[in-house]
C-alpha cells in the first residue's frame, strides 16, 4: 500500500520518496513493524484470552501447574503481525506476495477452526485428519497451478560456459522463461528439470512435468505443515526453529532475486522474488515478537492456528524460490519429528500383532522422548531407545533443538557454494 503512495510521491520529486522502492529498506521496515506489532498485540490478546478462558485442552501427561490455564490460539498474533506489514510495504500485484498472503490466510483459517473446536467444543481431536489433509492438498494444488498459469512466475536459467583455459563463465538467459526446474544441492550445474524426469511421456513431457511439479508442491506443503504442527510441543520450540528457518529462506530468496548474486552463485534468477524477501522478514519479526511471550515459561501457546500456518509458509516459500529439495536439510527437525511418529506407530502396531508392547522412543514426537519421567513409562513395554538417565528440562531441549536447526540452516546456505 505504502509502495503505491511513494510511487506517486516520486513523480512529485519529493526528497527521500525513492527509499521505499528499495527491497532492503522495505524488508527492514517489515521486520521492525512485525516485531513491534507482535509484541504489542501479544499483551492485549493474552489478557483478552485469559478473560474469555480461551485455554488449550491439554493431554493427561501435560496437565501440570505450568501449562494449565495458559491461553492458546496465539497464532492469531503471528498472522496479524505478518499480514499488516506486508499489506503496508509489499507490492500487492506481485504473484509471489499474493500466494504467500493467501497461504497465511488459508492455513490460519484451518488452524483457527481446529483450535476453536478444541477450545470451545471441548473436542481435543479438533478438525479431523482427513479435513486437514484435504485443506493442505488444496493449498498445494492452488500454489502449483498458480505458478503454472501466472505469467509473472518465470525464471532466467543459469548457464555455464567452459572456456579453453579451464575457466568458467556463468550467465543468465536474457529472456525469462516459464520453466519447472528446481535446485539440487551439492551438484554443479544443479538444476533438475521436472519435464526431463517425465521424458517418457514423449511430446507431452512438458505438461507431465508440470503435473509432477504440482504433486511435489502438494507433498511439500503437507509434509512441512504437519512437521511444524508436531514440533509445536514445548515453550518456544517451533517459534525459534521457524525464525531460524525464515532467516535462511530470506537469504536464499534474496540471492535468487538479485541477478548479480544469482550469477556469482550459479543459481537461477527469479524476477520479482524480492517480494518473498519482504514477506520472509515480516515472518521472522512476527515470530521473534511472539517469542517474547512464548519462551519458557510460556504466557501463550500458538495452537494449530500458528503451527499449521508456519509450516505452510515455510513450504510455500521453498517452492516459490525452487529450493524445495533443500527443505530436507533446512527442516531436518521437522523431518525427524515426522519420522519419529511414523516409526513409533508402525513399530507399536507390529508388536501388537504379536501380542507384545514395544516402542522405539519413550514418547513421540521426538522432543517428548527426552523429558518423559521414568515413573510415567509403561513398565510392560520394551523401548529401543531408553532416553537420558534423567529427563531434561524442556527449556534445555528447546535450546538444543534450536542449535540443531541453526546448524542445518548454515549447511543449507553453504550448499550454494559447496558443489
Amino acid at each position: 500500500m505504502l509502495h503505491y503512495i511513494f510511487n506517486w510521491l516520486i513523480k512529485s520529486d519529493l526528497p527521500g520518496a525513492r527509499l521505499l522502492t528499495y527491497t532492503s529498506f522495505r524488508s527492514l521496515l517489515a521486520i521492525v513493524l512485525s516485531l513491534l506489532l507482535s509484541a504489542w498485540l501479544g499483551g492485549i490478546l493474552i489478557r483478552y484470552f485469559k478473560k474469555k478462558q480461551i485455554t488449550e485442552t491439554l493431554r493427561e501427561f501435560d496437565k501440570n501447574n505450568l501449562k494449565a490455564g495458559v491461553p492458546t490460539m496465539g497464532g492469531i498474533i503471528i498472522i496479524i503481525a505478518i499480514l499488516i506489514p506486508c499489506l503496508l510495504v509489499g507490492r500487492l500485484n506481485n504473484v509471489y506476495m499474493m500466494l504467500l498472503l493467501a497461504t497465511t490466510v488459508w492455513m490460519g483459517i484451518l488452524g483457527f477452526v481446529d483450535d476453536y473446536i478444541k477450545t470451545f467444543k471441548k473436542n481435543k481431536d479438533g478438525v479431523s485428519g482427513k479435513v486437514k489433509i484435504v485443506a493442505q492438498v488444496g493449498l498445494g494444488l492452488f500454489v502449483g497451478l498458480t505458478l503454472y498459469l501466472s505469467p509473472q512466475a518465470v525464471m532466467r536459467e543459469n548457464i555455464t560456459i567452459e572456456k579453453s583455459n579451464n575457466t568458467e563463465k556463468v550467465y543468465h538467459k536474457k529472456t525469462p522463461e516459464k520453466l519447472n526446474k528446481t535446485t539440487i544441492p551439492f551438484i554443479k550445474n544443479h538444476n533438475l528439470d521436472y519435464s526431463e524426469i517425465m521424458s517418457f511421456c514423449g511430446e507431452y513431457k512438458e505438461e507431465a512435468g508440470w503435473i509432477l511439479f504440482v504433486i511435489v508442491t502438494i507433498l511439500v506443503v503437507t509434509a512441512v505443515s504437519n512437521g511444524a504442527n508436531l514440533n509445536d510441543g514445548m515453550d518456544g520450540m517451533l517459534a525459534g526453529n521457524a525464525a531460524i528457518m525464515g532467516v535462511a529462506l530470506a537469504l536464499l530468496a534474496y540471492v535468487s532475486s538479485h541477478v548479480g548474486w544469482a550469477e556469482y552463485l550459479n543459481i537461477m534468477f527469479l524476477p520479482g522474488a524480492e517480494e518473498i524477501v519482504v514477506f520472509a522478514f515480516a515472518f521472522i519479526g512476527a515470530l521473534i515478537g511472539f517469542l517474547w511471550y512464548n519462551a519458557f515459561p510460556a504466557q501463550v501457546f500458538m495452537g494449530d492456528t500458528g503451527s499449521l500456518t508456519i509450516g505452510g509458509i515455510i513450504g510455500v516459500i521453498a517452492i516459490l524460490i525452487h529450493k524445495e529439495i533443500l527443505l530436507i536439510l533446512l527442516c531436518g527437525i521437522f523431518v525427524a519429528e515426522n519420522l519419529s511418529v511414523i516409526m513409533q506407530v508402525a513399530y507399536f502396531k507390529q508388536g501388537k500383532k504379536k501380542g507384545i508392547k514395544q516402542r522405539i522412543f519413550r514418547r513421540t514426537p521426538l522432543h517428548h522422548h527426552y523429558n518423559l519421567e521414568d515413573e510415567k513409562l509403561d513398565k510392560e513395554c520394551t523401548y529401543i531407545f531408553k532416553g537420558p538417565e534423567r529427563p531434561l528440562h524442556e527449556a534445555k531441549i528447546t535450546l538444543r533443538f534450536w542449535i540443531v536447526t541453526l546448524i542445518m540452516a548454515v549447511i543449507t546456505i553453504l550448499t550454494l557454494k559447496i558443489r
